[in-house]
């Protein structure tokens, strides 16, 4: 009983997620330039954040604010691109992919990367959710 309560209670520091944020950030960042996401679409995927924002993000992780929303959409978006990896062998069809008009119930005749740009958090766990599926899992 005692082993159940602990595990119910937050293990990690403010320093802790703030490190792991900016992990998440570098990685992601890589990973937008990989799929040549331009900054404007990284903002939306990132909760809409400012430009100035978005590039000293990009300049220096760490100084990003952690937020619960923000460590969500690291995560999908960290999701995402490991799911195409495993879908996509190609780093080339994986950007058309995400640029295709794709006509599964998700996307309606809209690209994968037009469901993720609605801005919401959870059009990124839509599409997470989707390729997860996709590949079986």
């Amino acid at each position: 009983m005692a082993r159940a309560a602990a595990l119910d209670q937050p293990t990690r520091s403010p320093a802790d997620a703030s490190h792991r944020a900016a992990a998440g950030l570098r990685t992601v960042f890589n990973i937008f330039d990989k799929l040549r996401i331009t900054a404007d679409e990284g903002r939306v995927l990132l909760g809409g954040v400012s430009r100035s924002t978005y590039h000293r993000w990009k300049k220096a992780p760490a100084s990003a604010t952690v937020s619960r929303d923000l460590e969500e959409r690291l995560s999908y978006i960290l999701g995402i691109y490991k799911a195409l990896q495993l879908l996509v062998p190609d780093e080339r069809q994986r950007r058309l992919f995400l640029r295709r008009e794709n006509t599964s119930p998700l996307c309606r005749g809209a690209t994968p990367l037009d469901v993720m740009l609605r801005g919401r958090v959870s059009d990124l766990y839509r599409v997470r959710r989707w390729l997860d599926g996709e590949r079986g899992w």
